[in-house]
């Protein structure tokens, strides 16, 4: 086995930053320095009210605005965040799902504004909702009409947009969520499969093949980088597989395996957070040593994602990586470097089995759409059962569970070691929206949503009518209050069972505990546990209740989604003896403030704890406020917390009652 020596230097793949805050204009500063740092492509992201389909003004964005990305209310956001960016030079990722028909249609429309040749852009909407209901949940409607509109983008950019990638399957967040290798590829293949069956009655069957030669992927890399590797390459060959077989492609380029990648942020620990720079580029391996399965793009995470928002120079480290990996070593001089190794070669091959075999399982059931609930609690026992890895030590993290040991760092040493959120960005934000409504035509917007709604009951294609509604002035909100009412709204399965798992480790003194305060109460602890805002990573909830539940509690979990008073009215309602709230987003503040204020109101005394990416001076005043503990990712070992929690309520007034 060897590696020739190839005569040209391979080019390398585009480089990205995922990025987007505050306000439009704060990101297109941000885009603009990033292009001119050498980054090669634009990675956008969303703030959650525009990935949600709400206008930034709307209960549920309160506190959300400009948090995890920027905020596109309307045409002039998207005019301002692509301001002197040529968007027929770019290539543009979108990550938007539930509203990529809208965020697509003003991107379309701001080209126009440039005098850009429509037909020569070139990038990706993710625009894959069913990873949404799995992992990531910015889903808004029913599986079905969200499909429906998944495959109208794509029928409309096979038209219109010939060089752009209509959809990005996205395995990235079923990682996260905790999905196995084999669960990974299984997953994201039959979320292909699902797709490319309700597209085949949308296009002509000349057209198809050049359809799904058009479907890209998004895909995780984690630290085990041997089996993310063999992953890869597991990858290109099942969907080349599934592509001749179920489909009848028959042309290789149509069946090409096209993959962007960011390397996994699950794993960044708060700990010892300059640890984190090793796991990057060690995962950044994975997707780029090998040339049969390299990234067409990568994007990394900054070092300090598990403390906060990243500064521009943090952003400015992980793009440095991937150019001295491109430009300063020999890689790209080589053919493949494991075409012929016997390992490589058995891993791929288990690896394709395993998921030829849950592929297999979700076919049975009637498809990706069917199986929601299966996949949804695939990955959430999946999880657990990485969870309880780490804190059993069977799985090494280290300066987490081992060499906790650690000189302090200077790279958190003082002020300014993350971003901090604009404080006025959400109420600029807000007053732009106002005076943008204020300035529209009226009788034209709201013609331009009749159509938008008519468009969407009727079956036509949803794009034209969006893309004339983003013209008149319509908002992200108006766009989607319009498919909420021609489709519905839709909660997702938790992938909690009510029924406690087989795990055993460490829970007999927890369950004593909880059986002692459940006596004290006279009845069993009562432990509600609510995702409030928009924020839709509900791994770490879901945990908590699955481990609650297991330890003998009596839980109440919704899922995500909910406003404080919704919450709060929960709590009364179950007669809650304890409330846990998760929150990701960074929008705690705000909302644990309004949540506390509505207990009090309500006259409910029960402790509050709070879990998220917080830091330690929000700790500090979220304690202030009243909340009686807060937990961080350095807070992995779930047992201690369980016995936390029980200890809470054994000390309030109602256990002493």
């Amino acid at each position: 086995m060897s590696a020739a020596h190839t005569t040209a230097k391979d080019a390398p793949w585009l480089f990205r930053t995922y990025a987007g805050h505050s306000t439009a204009a704060a990101s297109n500063a941000l885009y603009r320095t990033n292009l001119a740092k050498g980054q090669t492509g634009l990675s956008v992201a969303f703030d959650l009210p525009t990935q949600t389909g709400y206008d930034s003004d709307h209960e549920l964005a309160k506190g959300e605005v400009g948090k995890v990305g920027v905020p596109v209310n309307h045409l002039g956001d998207m005019r301002a965040l692509f301001r002197d960016i040529p968007l027929e030079q770019m290539n543009t990722s979108m990550t938007i799902n539930a509203t990529a028909p809208w965020l697509l249609a003003l991107y379309i429309a701001v080209a126009e504004e440039q005098g850009a040749d429509v037909a020569a852009l070139q990038g990706t909407v993710q625009n894959d909702i069913i990873k949404e209901y799995l992992s990531r949940g910015t889903y808004i409607c029913p599986p079905k009409p969200s499909l429906r509109m998944i495959t109208d983008v794509a029928a409309y950019t096979q038209k219109h947009l010939p060089k752009w990638n209509p959809m990005n399957v996205c395995s990235y967040h079923l990682q996260e969520a905790g999905a196995t290798p084999e669960q990974e590829l299984a997953f994201a293949l039959a979320t292909a499969c699902a797709v490319l069956d309700d597209l085949k009655g949308k296009v002509s069957a000349e057209d198809f093949p050049n359809m799904v030669g058009r479907i890209s992927f998004f895909v995780n890399a984690g630290i085990r980088f041997v089996t993310e590797l063999c992953k890869m390459r597991a990858f290109v060959d099942l969907w080349d597989e599934l592509c001749e077989t179920r489909y009848g492609i028959t042309e290789a380029k149509y069946r090409r395996f096209r993959y962007g990648v960011q390397v996994n942020s699950l794993g960044l620990t708060e700990q010892q957070p300059e640890n984190n720079v090793y796991r990057i580029l060690i995962e950044m391996l994975a997707v780029t040593l090998s040339k049969k399965a390299r990234a067409r793009a990568v994007q990394l995470p900054a070092w300090n994602e598990a403390l906060g928002l990243p500064r521009p120079w943090d952003q400015q480290w992980s793009l440095r990586m991937q150019q001295i990996l491109a430009y300063e070593t020999d890689l790209l001089e080589y053919d493949d470097l494991f075409d012929g190794n016997p390992a490589i070669d058995r891993k791929v091959a288990a690896l394709k089995d395993g998921a030829r075999a849950e592929l297999a399982q979700i076919d049975a059931m009637g498809g990706a759409v069917a199986a929601i609930d299966y996949m949804k609690g695939r990955l959430v026992e999946a999880n657990a059962d990485r969870i309880a890895k780490i804190e059993t030590k069977e799985t090494t993290v280290v300066g987490v569970n081992r060499w906790t040991e650690t000189t302090p760092s200077p790279l958190t040493a003082g002020d300014g070691a993350i971003m901090v959120a604009d404080p006025q960005a959400e109420a600029d934000q807000i007053a732009r929206l106002t005076a943008w409504r204020q300035s529209r035509d009226e009788a034209a917007v709201q013609a331009a949503l009749n159509a938008l709604r008519a468009a969407a009951a009727s079956g036509q294609n949803v794009m034209p009518a969006s893309i004339a509604a983003a013209k008149a002035g319509a908002t992200t909100g108006e766009w989607g209050a319009m498919v909420r009412a021609a489709f519905g709204e839709y909660r997702a399965p938790t992938g909690v069972s009510r029924n406690p798992s087989n795990r055993t480790e460490g829970l007999e003194p927890i369950r004593e505990a909880v059986q002692a305060v459940s006596a004290k109460l006279g009845r069993p602890l009562k432990f509600l546990v609510g995702k409030p805002g928009l924020d839709g990573h509900s791994n770490g909830a879901e945990q908590i209740a699955a481990r609650a539940r297991d330890c003998g509690m009596d839980i109440h979990y919704e899922g995500i989604r909910l406003t404080p008073a919704e919450i709060v009215a929960a709590a009364v309602d179950q007669d809650a003896h304890v409330i846990g709230l998760s929150i990701l987003s960074g929008s705690h503040l705000p909302l644990i403030r309004e949540v506390l204020d509505r207990m009090r109101a309500a006259d409910l005394s029960v402790p509050l704890v709070v879990g998220g990416i917080i830091p330690e001076d929000d700790a500090t005043a979220l304690r202030a406020l009243g909340v009686a503990a807060v937990y961080t990712p350095k807070d992995f070992e779930l047992n201690r917390i369980m016995l936390d929690i029980v200890g809470l309520v054994d000390r309030s007034p109602l256990a002493a009652e």
